[in-house]
């Protein structure tokens, strides 16, 4: 037999969690057509002397459903060995759409995802209604495989119309978006997605659909991916206190619905810098009790990016949440009032209530001053400015802010600051990683790089786990969670989704400002070091970090479609 592809001499790292060996890959027709040693020849072949031979990443938590249509290569994870991403996560999804309404949903996405919104009115043309027409239209050209949930926020906006943020359905409004979702699934999509996130509201300062939605229209909603006996549950719940019930939450999803369900999230938080233990013994003790209620967790450390026009970081905070909605010129004139100022230095200084906004001015940086006069302050945290000029911590942030008119770029870690704890959520058997939020943020964060900073840092230099373990995770783990049964492994038969990469190098590099988003808009992309080859179907699409051109890409569809 003549093979397509033979990688070999590579040490093969499996999928499987086993230990690594020497050997070859074959591939046939998108398939692995097998695993050892091969004298026969090929179309092509790799030499993989020194390197990792693996299953392509899986990268589970994302938001490319507006990129993706301008942007089959799905940038940057296609620089990560990432060969599978999962989009339509949080609730948030641009289809179903109405004809004319599909601006409500870019608007929504926009805010919460933090994506320009000139960048998705110039890049989203709105050619379809149904969840099944746009799976077929996001299938026609892709780099990477595509999986996407459905999302409660767009089913709800979609029957619910004007009152969708306001009042709960009614019974026969319940069973049209039960209906839709299982148009979805039989459509193929992967599963179903919410958002209970108080915090997530949409720009005219009111909840998004799925947070306005009671508890019992989640559970229904979810019961139809149990009558279809495929598909994941995705919910997201917020920080602090929401966090617990957000778990509550999924495991009535898991026990109403029979289906696996990833929630967000466990982190460490400096806000609450010793909850993550509690969450994690709230999960193995779930898990003992029969639910499958799987935390997603990040090896990213958390540094968010923003300026005082988009911040989202203060939304917890009840004074400062009105005025982030406001225009920029209310927002001046509010941050330079005294008496407003007072009002918003109990919520962010003093006050102890919980929030996800730690309060750490010492762990909030000025990235990039505005002005020339300003550039000594550079790299300097808020507590640090505050001291050298003798003011209070708010008062040199925002006098800082109204100086530069809003335009200061600052950058705060809020999550995953603390290593050790950071290592024991990662190595955790119940915890999935992935949450990259690839597509979202993206001009001021670019998560796309976790798997490649998962291997470097926390495998290589920490040594938190195996390189076999390590793998285990970002593939067959993920591939098992959310039913893409004929990926995460490399075995005879499987799809041929495969990442070379050398586990000595590899990492992920710093994000660098590029113009690429429709219109010439910004945003951060981020590349790496120590990926070789990623191959998607059986067809190198990536080549030391190049694209060969090739767009191998399929549509992932859920397992009762593909039986059917």
């Amino acid at each position: 037999m003549e093979f397509d592809l033979i990688i070999r001499n590579g040490r093969i790292v499996d999928g499987s969690g086993m230990p690594s060996f020497n050997g070859d890959v074959a591939v046939k027709d998108g398939k692995i057509a097998g695993i050892g040693k091969f004298n026969g020849s090929a179309k092509r072949e790799i030499d993989a002397q020194g390197l990792a031979v693996s299953p392509g990443f899986i990268d589970n938590h994302t938001h490319f459903d507006a990129q993706v249509l301008w942007d089959p290569m799905l940038t940057s994870s296609c620089y990560h060995g990432v060969t599978s991403v999962v989009m339509g996560n949080c609730g948030l999804a641009i289809a179903p759409a109405k004809a004319g309404e599909g601006d409500t949903l870019l608007r929504m996405l926009s805010r919460i995802e933090a994506i320009p919104i000139d960048a998705l009115r110039a890049g989203v043309d709105f050619g379809w209604e149904s969840i099944s027409e746009y799976l077929d239209r996001i299938q026609q050209k892709l780099g990477l495989n595509v999986g996407s949930l459905i999302g409660h926020s767009a089913v709800r906006q979609y029957v619910l119309g004007d009152g969708a943020s306001e009042r709960d359905a009614t019974d026969d409004e319940i069973e049209q978006m039960r209906e839709i979702i299982r148009g979805g699934m039989r459509a193929g999509a992967l599963g179903f997605t919410t958002d209970k996130n108080p915090n997530h509201i949409n720009d005219e300062g009111k909840p998004i659909p799925s947070v306005a939605a009671p508890d019992e229209e989640v559970l229904q909603l979810c019961e139809v991916l149990g009558e279809v006996g495929a598909g994941v549950i995705q919910t997201s719940g917020g920080g602090g206190k929401h966090v617990k019930e957000n778990y509550e939450m999924s495991k009535l999803a898991a026990q109403r619905s029979g289906r696996p369900v990833v929630w967000l999230t466990i982190s460490h938080r400096w806000s609450e810098p010793n909850i993550w233990r509690e969450y994690l013994d709230m999960t193995e003790k779930g898990f003992a009790d029969g639910f499958q209620a799987y935390p997603i967790c990040t090896p990213r450390r958390n540094n968010t990016r923003f300026t005082m026009k988009n911040a989202q970081i203060f939304d917890g905070l009840p004074s400062w949440l009105p005025l982030m909605l406001e225009d920029d010129d209310t927002k001046l004139a509010a941050l330079a009032d005294p008496a407003k100022r007072k009002e918003l230095h109990h919520d962010a200084v003093v006050s102890t209530d919980p929030t996800t906004f730690s309060r750490r001015w010492d762990l909030m940086y000025i990235a990039q001053p505005a002005l020339p006069q300003n550039h000594d302050h550079k790299d300097k945290s808020v507590a640090q400015l505050a001291e050298e000029q003798g003011k209070d911590v708010l008062d040199a942030f925002l006098d800082l802010v109204v100086e530069e008119k809003l335009e200061t770029g600052f950058e705060i870690n809020q999550t995953n600051g603390d290593e050790e704890a950071v290592a024991q959520i990662l190595s955790s058997p119940y915890t999935v990683i992935g949450l990259s939020d690839a597509g979202a943020h993206v001009v001021f964060d670019a998560g796309y790089g976790y798997c490649t900073r998962f291997l470097g840092f926390w495998v290589r230099e920490k040594q938190i786990m195996s390189l076999e373990d390590a793998v285990r995770k970002l593939t067959f783990h993920s591939a098992s969670v959310f039913g893409l049964n004929d990926r995460g492994l490399l075995r005879t038969g499987m799809a041929a989704d495969i990442t070379i990469f050398d586990p000595e190098t590899i990492d992920a590099l710093e994000p660098e400002v590029v113009h690429d988003l429709p219109g010439g808009g910004q945003r951060l992309q981020q590349g790496s070091r120590g990926i070789h080859y990623t191959i998607v179907n059986g067809t190198v699409l990536m080549e030391n970090n190049k694209h060969t051109g090739a767009y191998p890409g399929q549509l992932l569809r859920n397992s009762a479609y593909q039986a059917a």
